[in-house]
């Protein structure tokens, strides 16, 4: 019935072209829709931006709701509402006369209502003898209803939106914490690079950002803030890949490389010199002559002797004194001090480390460790390889003298006579060896030419 319906504003106010086709589109309702009042109100309340009304014009749409008897809009209803200014200011919380047709008219304008004006200007509703609505005149919600899906749209886009926004400026404040920490934090340790200039980078972007934020402003603020810190993080990784990277590979390249490693005197200052070896001094708790190198561990291995001297195994293993305290090794417990940061580095495994100081020994499982590090890329396992030893210690196949004399003839390719002793040392040798009985003479007699 009010879809056929035109009508013109009563007295002074003009027609235009615009209201005619404002109330024809409103009025045009597809078949079937319905809506329940409060629930399309609360949409229009979230739509309000999208739509341009004002929060006081919602509350006489509200107010015009409460004179629709039923709580669903169709198109079947009639839609017109006919309150009397009185009713509708009391309805809309004691709003003034002339504010409430300023917001009326902003209604209209919006398209959510129309003017169904009587013949005198009047609101009012003639009834038919069955008492049902004849004719009825005031403000129709019809156009709230043709634009109910229209409005949901509205309202579910600026909610997401929204939503975003409020994504958006969590996002931002994360980012801000973590660059000003970031930064200060790469200032305070003196790590390398251009802070103040980040910084200014930093502190000029938040001054961009805007009082009243919306997506369009903060997106790509958003953006450039988090490029800085993906900078930031990166160049501490970068550091911190850096260090550890020099403090591994770099050894590891050193022992490899190094032909000039330190002398015996330089490994154990005060323990193996050659005036020490003369006098017979000893390193405590350990048996066997010093100074004698391979042939003094091959004597031990025959007679199945774990007793070796620091000074031999450093000879032979000099890559474990970068490894000890201070990047020194005076004493046995300085020995497996460093072997158990080899341990670490190699990836050996704890419980495979002390299962062979208990088989073998604290001090051969350190000697153990230093020759494993000496050895360096030939071994494709070290936990595995150390796991093998500990097996055949365990069933006495295993001795440390062929794999520390290995490595000092390793260490001087072009003799395979055993390190140089003092002179002192070689004549009296050559004695005790003259003073000996036939039945005592050595395996290897000295020709005297």
């Amino acid at each position: 019935m009010e879809s056929e319906y035109v009508t013109t504003p009563f007295g002074r106010r003009p027609m235009s072209l615009g209201m005619l086709l404002k109330q024809r589109r409103g009025e045009a309702i597809e078949a079937g829709t319905r809506r329940n009042k409060w629930k399309l109100f609360r949409s229009v309340c979230e739509a309000r931006a999208g739509l341009g009304v004002s929060d006081r014009a919602l509350t006489v749409l509200d107010a015009l709701l409460t004179f629709f008897p039923d709580d669903e809009l169709s198109g079947e209803k009639g839609l017109v509402v006919f309150p009397s200014n009185m009713q509708l200011c009391l309805r809309a919380r004691g709003m003034a006369a002339a504010t409430l047709r300023r917001h009326l008219a902003g209604l209209v304008e919006a398209g959510l209502i129309s003017r169904k004006d009587s013949p005198n200007g009047k609101r009012y509703i003639r009834r038919n003898r069955e008492g049902g609505v004849d004719e009825a005149y005031g403000f129709s919600l019809a156009p709230l209803l043709a634009r109910a899906t229209e409005i949901e749209t509205i309202a579910a886009r600026i909610a997401a939106d929204r939503q975003m926004l409020r994504a958006m400026k969590e996002r931002l404040t994360i980012c801000r914490r973590d660059i000003a920490k970031l930064v200060s934090a790469a200032i305070a340790e003196a790590i390398p690079g251009d802070w103040e200039h980040v910084s200014s980078m930093f502190h000029a972007l938040l001054q961009r950002i805007p009082r009243t934020a919306t997506l369009e402003s903060l997106q790509p603020i958003l953006e450039e803030i988090e490029t800085i810190r993906l900078a930031v993080v990166k160049t501490l990784e970068s550091r911190e890949k850096t260090q550890m990277t020099s403090t591994n590979e770099s050894r590891i390249e050193r022992h490899i490389q190094n032909s000039n490693p330190e002398t015996t005197s330089e490994s154990e200052p005060g323990l193996e010199t050659g005036q020490e070896a003369r006098t017979g001094s000893r390193e405590p708790g350990i048996a066997g002559k010093d100074g004698e190198g391979s042939r003094a561990i091959a004597r031990a291995n025959a007679g199945g002797s774990k007793s070796f001297s620091l000074a031999t195994v450093l000879q032979a293993c000099p890559d474990i004194v970068d490894y000890g305290p201070g990047g020194a090794i005076a004493s046995w417990r300085d020995l497996m001090t460093a072997a158990a940061v080899v341990r670490s580095m190699l990836a050996v495994g704890s419980s495979a480390y002390e299962e062979a100081a208990s088989v073998m020994g604290p001090e051969i499982a350190a000697i153990v460790m230093a020759c494993i590090l000496q050895r360096g890329g030939r071994i494709n396992s070290a936990g595995g390889y150390l796991r093998d030893l500990t097996r055949r210690a365990e069933r006495g196949e295993f001795a440390i003298g062929p794999m520390l004399t290995a490595l000092l003839r390793a260490r001087d390719p072009l003799s395979h006579k055993p390190a140089p002793r003092p002179d002192d040392g070689n004549r009296a040798v050559l004695k005790r060896r003259r003073d000996r009985s036939p039945c005592q003479a050595p395996p290897c007699p000295i020709r005297t030419g």
